[in-house]
């Protein structure tokens, strides 16, 4: 796939989602997407230099695109999300609720990963629903979402890995829906559940924690099992942020 075509079925579910997130939780992890991806353009910089994207399946980075389109992209995204905000002042929003651990895991990634901790609220909270759903550590997720994308949820990979935990779509489609657009996958919440639905599968396959997310990283031949060691490593500094114990 080219790069400009690329770059526009990005722009095109960035406009999607800057509409969708005018009315919805995650409305300010949208608008700080779109404030970073802003600044890099403007410095000169790849939208996804800023984060160490890899990918579900293979080390790979996002190449440079084209900066004049970019901006253009971003522009339209911006004017769509404040023509919704100025239309129709959304109703009160329901603070997620994080429990008091992610709500110290959330002050730790924020300084870490210098992303809004407004932004991250919604994101954890995610975490902490899906993990509680399919039997997962919810810092397990967020620690898979921290070494995938560093917590960018428009990173996307040379191999078509997207999203906040990288997910290649083509690989996983009965876990997206048939009905999901192609750009499905950078919505958050949706990336956060089918991220962790790999993961289960992995576990039910494989019998391990530790080969499951070598499934998951797509390195399950790697007898010193690098990824799986990368994400428990990343999930056991931020237990010690959460200053909880808790279970894998």
């Amino acid at each position: 796939m080219s790069t400009a075509t690329r770059f526009a079925r990005r722009g095109s579910a960035l406009i999607q989602f800057a509409g969708h997130l005018a009315h919805g939780s995650l409305l300010t992890a949208g608008l700080f997407t779109l404030v970073i991806l802003s600044a890099n353009l403007v410095e000169g910089r790849d939208p996804a230099a800023s984060v160490g994207v890899t990918t579900a399946h293979a080390a790979e980075t996002v190449p440079a695109t084209v900066p004049g389109a970019e901006a253009t992209v971003l522009t339209e995204a911006a004017d769509i999300a404040a023509d919704e905000l100025d239309s129709e002042p959304p109703p009160a929003l329901a603070k997620p609720a994080l429990s008091s651990g992610m709500a110290r895991v959330k002050a730790y990634v924020a300084k870490r990963y210098r992303v809004s901790a407004v932004a991250l609220e919604p994101l954890l909270a995610e975490a902490e629903s899906v993990g509680a759903e399919h039997g997962f550590d919810p810092l397990l997720l967020v620690a898979m979402m921290a070494i995938e994308s560093s917590f960018n949820p428009f990173a996307e990979s040379t191999v078509g890995a997207q999203g906040l935990m990288q997910v290649i779509p083509r690989f996983h489609q009965d876990k997206i829906g048939d009905g999901a657009g192609e750009d499905a996958l950078f919505d958050p919440r949706l990336n956060i559940r089918v991220g962790a639905l790999v993961l289960k599968e992995g576990l039910k396959r494989y019998g391990t924690l530790q080969s499951a997310l070598q499934y998951y990283g797509g390195a399950l031949k790697d007898p010193s099992a690098g990824y799986a060691n990368k994400v428990l490593s990343m999930k056991a500094r931020l237990k010690n942020a959460a200053g909880a114990q808790r279970t894998a």
